[in-house]
């Protein structure tokens, strides 16, 4: 493709600074690939041939551009396309030194996307060369492009030349990137099991199929940054359902850093696939990592910072010095907010059926990936949720928009997370298996941040206290009514206050065979309704009162009123 044809692109609407003046011969350049660059010294990314995008984010005062440009000029680039959002105009400092060196130059305005740049001229370029030479393109974008939206071009040129579909998996099932619409949740969990199987019994490092639901995938897994590069995949198994068999992903056999992981999934058997597509898929799987490393240090940065907010605030550092604090320690740049971004702290802990706690830092992964699902509770991004963990605990720390007046608050609800979370830990989680969760309420200012922090603790306390597979607590649920505020008192105390109320009854049932206990559960149970309770015994009302009489006598208590049946609810629910 030509710089000029691209000049011709009106969609684009790319205005020419530098060069247009300069004859045919600049013009007439080739482009044979198309990075955006960022970064001060791009010289060792640069063969020769490339459109070079840049949001200028390097240029800060005159004098920056010449090196820049000089960089550029030696290198071969065909020319030079800058943004216009970061400084709102194209510097005329880039603008002369690109004269100096001879080097084509184009403003992109602030309505085109870098994308759409991008996908127009791979398009382009797909179509005069065909597979062959377009594994070489991606070759070429696979050493500067390491962000989803390249992953999501190249992706879609596989499908336009190979036919079929290809998307990126989380091992948990969610979809990162590829073709739409995603697979079903079904099918994508059973791949993503597929997937953690093999890599627990370390089987063959090889693509081979897996057929799911009577169709063939193959699964590629996406090598970190701490693994040779190059194509890991895993082996052939087969299972015929939708969904069966999935390994307990929280289970003794689980670590970590697996729930992390990525896969390429090609819908189609690539086991005999002619050398060059499969030389592309190996190139595809080689971008795709790129764009997880990059990935992973991002998230790494926002765990580091989520840790040294959780630092801050358990110290000792005095209330009114933790808003300074806080942003002198880097929360400005979650999502690269200048201010104290709103957010919600989330706590979350789990256990297993023998009661033992599961690894903090496989249940933050899976916390991330609940809020991070299409239908989640609220929309989040992966650079929206900076995560640690505490003990036996994983602590996410939530942005959440601003409210919009007139309209609810989008901020975490906790019924819509329990149901997510509900929904997508189902498929993770045995049948003996617990996670509880704990939500602050939104916090606007960081002075606020170790009141919420401690909130959410306490709403963590009374999900434990609850039976269901996953309870999510949140503000509502520590003011709905006294008892349940019972979590938050030490469990000796509470053991202590219910042995001392109860233990008369407790022992009269023992000596006497009685079930005066029973009896009393039961009728605080109905409202202290004689006639439904009695009913619900299958007593006589006069016999229910004789027992209640003597529950009264026992432990020296009128149950006639409403601070001691609260009393007795308090230690019958205590121990």
């Amino acid at each position: 493709m030509r710089l000029r044809e691209l000049l011709n692109v009106d969609e684009l609407g790319l205005r020419p600074l530098a060069g247009a003046d300069l004859g045919d011969d600049m013009l007439d350049r080739a482009i044979s690939a198309v990075p955006t660059i960022d970064r001060a010294d791009p010289g060792r990314f640069l063969t020769g041939g490339e459109l070079v995008l840049t949001g200028l984010a390097w240029w800060r005062e005159d004098g920056d551009a010449e090196a820049f440009v000089r960089v550029l000029a030696r290198a071969g680039v065909t020319a030079l396309a800058a943004g216009e959002v970061e400084h709102e105009r194209v510097p005329d400092d880039l603008v002369r030194a690109c004269r100096r060196h001879g080097l084509p130059l184009v403003a992109v305005r602030p309505e085109t996307s870098f994308a759409a740049v991008t996908e127009h001229v791979l398009h382009r370029l797909h179509r005069q060369d065909g597979v062959g030479s377009l594994a070489a393109v991606v070759e070429r974008h696979r050493m500067l492009l390491a962000d989803q939206s390249s992953a999501d071009l190249v992706l879609d040129l596989l499908r336009e030349s190979l036919g079929v579909d290809v998307r990126v998996l989380s091992a948990t099932g969610r979809q990162i990137s590829g073709a739409r619409p995603p697979l079903r949740a079904r099918t994508a969990a059973a791949l993503a099991a597929r997937y953690l199987a093999a890599r627990r019994a370390r089987e063959a490092a090889a693509p081979h199929v897996v057929t799911v639901g009577g169709r063939p995938y193959s699964l590629v897994a996406v090598p970190d940054a701490s693994e040779v590069p190059g194509v890991r995949g895993v082996s052939g198994v087969s299972d015929g359902s939708d969904g069966s068999g999935v390994p307990d992903a929280l289970g003794p056999g689980s670590h970590a850093e697996e729930l992390g992981d990525w896969l390429v999934v090609v819908e189609a058997d690539t086991s005999d696939w002619p050398a060059p597509d499969a030389e592309l898929l190996g190139r595809l799987v080689e971008l795709v990592t790129d764009a997880r490393s990059a990935h992973e240090r991002s998230k790494a940065a926002l765990r580091d910072l989520a840790g040294r907010a959780l630092e801050l605030l358990h110290g000792t550092v005095p209330a009114e010095e933790i808003p300074v604090r806080l942003r002198s320690t880097a929360q400005s740049i979650v999502s690269g907010q200048l201010t104290w971004p709103r957010e919600q702290f989330v706590v979350a802990r789990g256990e297993w059926h023998g009661g033992r706690p599961v690894p903090a830092a496989a249940l933050r992964v899976l916390m991330e990936e609940a809020l991070l699902q299409p239908d989640g509770p609220v929309r989040v991004s992966p650079q929206d949720i900076a995560s640690t963990v505490d003990g036996e605990q994983a602590v996410l720390l939530v942005l959440v928009p601003e409210p919009t007046t007139g309209l609810p608050d989008p901020s975490l609800d906790c019924a819509a997370l329990q149901r997510r979370l509900s929904a997508a830990l189902a498929r993770w989680l045995g049948p003996t298996d617990r996670v509880c969760v704990g939500v602050s309420v939104p916090v606007d200012e960081p002075g606020n941040a170790r009141r919420a922090l401690e909130e959410a603790r306490n709403a963590l306390r009374i999900a434990r206290a609850g039976h269901e597979r996953v309870t999510v607590r949140g503000p509502d649920d520590l003011t709905t009514h006294i008892l349940s505020l019972l979590p938050l008192i030490p469990a000796d105390t509470r053991r202590a206050f219910a042995d001392r109320l109860l233990g008369p009854l407790r022992d009269h049932d023992r000596r006497h065979r009685t079930d005066l206990v029973t009896t009393l559960r039961t009728f605080l149970d109905c409202d202290a309704s004689w006639t439904t309770c009695a009913a619900r015994l299958h007593l006589h009302t006069n016999s229910l009162r004789h027992r209640v009489t003597r529950i009264e006598q026992l432990t020296g208590r009128d149950l006639s009123g409403l601070e001691t049946r609260l009393d007795f609810l308090a230690a019958l629910r205590s121990g």
